[in-house]
């Protein structure tokens, strides 16, 4: 499938040069900065290996193709049809041809600012002759001005002649190197000492340069799509991944449509819901597949009910590469408006931001089975509901993802028309005790309680104010500690017990303030006192958050944590749609 051959750098970049080796048009820029080009001038200055380049053959009999562009730097009137493209080496080719062969300042990308700059490259001659200097130091990087001060001298080489004054090669010139050594040798005056330092650069670095052969790997044009692609996205892994929403982008190009404009056309509507706005390019294609691949299966067994081979549901790398542009274009406006009923349904369930969100892949199993069945009746509603929360408290999308959202895709539709109860929900639970043992402030169990209590209409201790709603339009909410954590300490309270969930609730961030270190019941009579609020109304506002008022007024933290237990045991399996039960915990 594959071929190994050489070829000389020379003749490499002049085929870049003419087009007959191009990129594929991922969109992706090159990225490399100044210290990475100085270590590939002194590597190949030396005859050191800078690795192989995998490159596709081009022609008729390939099964695909993508649209091709040519490196940066390369500036032909018309564009001709390559004969190979290049797969993995495209920085380290196109940093040769900028700085080798195309007589133009090259564009770098500064490592700390990550702006681009211009830098022209030159060789130190008696510095990389000299063996006891590293080649590095050899190599000098100027700006677009073709100036620098350091600390030892002025460089300046705005002329040829000013280069040969300081001993200054300029690497474009290195394949043109004998015109150079002619006005070298002018400039010098045919200087017997200059005349051997010329003949020694040349021996010793020009002709590596010269001489300098490319491993190249070359893959068969025959090779399928989904072959190409697994390699090229296995060649990409590091430094900079390379996902297959880039993959499919190419693959889109070849057929005159661009996949990346296109979703920042979906971004924008999907931005109008606060939940949507953290949907990734890579999020919206497996939507997309799993809808695709949804509807094919449905083709088959409308032709067969009784087929024994369904074609496969999934948003796995191959089930991605395998989308046809045209089913794209179809079920692109499915998935769209699959999300956009995403956002209204988990709006109301009390989730608004996409921090909210424990599992983005939930999510897409979510959009894909409204895509499919549009927003259910009152009853699939309900049950919607409660796989909602029974696998957000389950955590049962923490592992095989992809997997389960192939499930659900199938099995929410099914279920919501009356069919069996997904695969997922029939031993899903959740363990109670980690009400007690989490406390980080991340994770499933840490997001879903938070959108449980705001959907369950928790108020602010201070401002009175409904939380969704304030999480909703300014996003000020935070989960706080009921019992302060500075008296928690002072009470020599174990930081596991007074930082675990059961403590924590969510709040404003200037109610969190008000609150301060003071036990519950001086904050509490701080509120009847300086801003009226009624002790009625206070315990309203500690049960909105599953809170039994009296174990606040009391500061009787043990009895607080027992309580809170039951109450939001019972709430979480009353989301879960599990039977209720009456909740108890031994100390």
């Amino acid at each position: 499938m594959f071929d190994n051959t050489k070829e000389s750098l020379g003749d490499l970049l002049e085929e870049i040069h003419t087009g007959k080796v191009q990129l594929p048009d991922l969109q992706r820029s090159f990225t490399w900065c100044n210290e990475q080009i100085v270590k590939l001038i002194a590597s190949i200055s030396q005859s050191f290996p800078i690795g192989a380049i995998l490159t596709i053959k081009v022609n008729s009999s390939s099964s695909f193709t993508f649209k091709p562009r040519l490196l940066e730097g390369v500036r032909l009137k018309e564009e001709p049809i390559p004969e190979s493209l290049i797969l993995d080496g495209q920085q380290r080719l196109t940093s040769m041809f900028m700085c080798l062969r195309s007589g133009v300042a090259v564009s770098i990308r500064d490592r700390q600012t990550h702006r681009v700059q211009e830098r022209w490259y030159y060789i130190d001659i008696p510095a990389a002759l000299n063996p006891a200097v590293e080649r590095v130091d050899a190599i000098i990087s100027l700006p677009r001005s073709q100036t620098k001060k350091t600390q030892h001298r002025k460089i300046d080489c705005t002329t040829s002649e000013k280069e040969y004054e300081q001993l200054l090669f300029p690497v474009s010139a290195i394949f043109n190197y004998a015109q150079w050594r002619d006005g070298f040798q002018k400039y010098w005056n045919y200087d017997p000492e200059k005349l051997a330092l010329a003949r020694q650069f040349e021996l010793e670095i020009v002709k590596r340069f010269e001489h300098y052969q490319l491993p190249i790997i070359q893959l068969r044009p025959e090779l399928s799509k989904v072959a190409v692609c697994q390699i090229f996205e296995d060649m990409h892994e590091m430094p900079t991944p390379m996902t297959f929403f880039d993959l499919v982008t190419a693959c889109f190009a070849a057929e005159d449509f661009s996949l990346r404009d296109h979703f920042a056309d979906i971004s924008q509507q999907l931005s109008r819901f606060g939940v949507l706005q953290g949907v990734r390019n890579t999020d919206w294609l497996s939507a997309v597949t799993l809808v695709a691949t949804h509807h094919c299966r449905e083709q088959v067994l409308k032709e067969n009910p009784r087929a024994n081979h369904l074609p496969s549901i999934g948003c796995g790398r191959r089930n991605i590469l395998d989308l046809e542009l045209a089913d794209y274009r179809q079920f692109a406006p499915m998935t769209l408006a699959g999300f956009e009923q995403a956002a209204k349904f988990l709006h109301s369930l009390g989730f608004v931001h996409p921090e909210d969100i424990a599992y983005s892949s939930q999510l897409l199993a979510l959009a894909s089975a409204l895509a499919i069945i549009g927003l259910p009746n009152d009853l699939g509603r309900t049950q919607l509901e409660h796989w909602w929360w029974s696998c957000s408290f389950g955590e049962i999308y923490n592992n095989w993802q992809n997997k389960r959202t192939a499930n659900d895709t199938i099995e929410l539709p099914e279920w919501l028309a009356g069919g069996k109860i997904p695969s997922n929900l029939d031993t899903v639970g959740f363990n109670r005790e980690k009400l007690f043992n989490t406390t980080r402030r991340q994770g499933a169990i840490y997001k879903t309680l938070n959108a449980l209590l705001r959907k369950q209409g928790a108020i602010d201790f201070v401002s009175g104010e409904i939380l969704r709603d304030v999480k909703a339009f300014d996003g000020e909410i935070e989960s706080h500690h009921v019992f302060p954590e500075a008296w928690c300490k002072q009470q020599g309270i174990p930081s596991a017990r007074y930082n675990c969930l059961l403590n924590r609730t969510p709040l404003r961030k200037d109610t969190n303030r008000f609150i301060g270190s003071q036990s519950p019941s001086v904050y509490l009579a701080r509120l009847v006192e300086q801003h009226g609020i009624s002790r009625s109304r206070l315990d309203e506002i500690l049960r909105s958050h599953s809170i039994e008022p009296l174990t606040l007024w009391n500061d009787d933290f043990e009895a607080f944590l027992e309580s809170r237990f039951g109450n939001l045991s019972h709430s979480i399996d009353r989301v879960m749609g599990k039977n209720l039960s009456s909740v108890n915990r031994a100390n």
